[in-house]
């Protein structure tokens, strides 16, 4: 998935933390039988707009995780939070995962299930409704809730952009 450069964060910069979504044992079927090992999708964010997502597999989980763990870093994004919620609606599509996120009202809690909750508790979003819709493979809904959060703008941007003022940008 191919981000915008201006919203990248180098993880050097940044205090994270990581939170597993998933851990998958996966076999490959040799000669002698079935060889195990174990895949893992890792979501980091350090809770105040930064989230990144890595995947990782080795032979054994703590492996996977860590390697998950170092792909995440190399992946993080800015992303822009507004009175712990999101600026605005998104709907967005990532192979057969859709995923819906609409701001929500101070103390509603996030709202939302399994991989996407992660992903946006890291991205530290509070109060939000999140709709996953579509197929509930925890890998392709990370990467179209990561790809909804980076696709978002915040109002003063909207309104440089087409020349009026923040309160337009409502109006219209």
């Amino acid at each position: 998935m191919k981000l915008p450069n201006n919203i990248r964060i180098k993880s050097s910069d940044v205090e994270l933390d990581e939170k597993v979504v998933k851990i998958k044992r996966v076999a490959k079927v040799v000669k002698g039988g079935r060889r195990f090992s174990f895949s893992a999708i890792v979501v980091v964010g350090n809770g105040n707009g930064i989230v990144g997502f890595g995947l990782g597999k080795a032979n054994e989980v703590t492996a996977a995780i860590s390697k998950g763990v170092d792909d995440a870093k190399k992946n993080l994004i800015k992303i822009p939070v507004l009175n712990e919620s999101i600026p605005h609606s998104s709907f967005t599509k990532f192979g057969a995962a859709k995923v819906l996120l609409k701001p929500a009202a101070p103390g509603t809690g996030v709202l939302a299930g399994g991989a996407m909750r992660a992903v946006l508790e890291s991205a530290g979003i509070k109060n939000v409704i999140g709709k996953s819709l579509g197929s509930s493979n925890p890998h392709n809904v990370v990467k179209a809730t990561v790809k909804a959060l980076a696709e978002m703008r915040m109002p003063h941007e909207v309104a440089e952009l087409r020349g009026i003022t923040v309160s337009g940008v409502f109006n219209d």
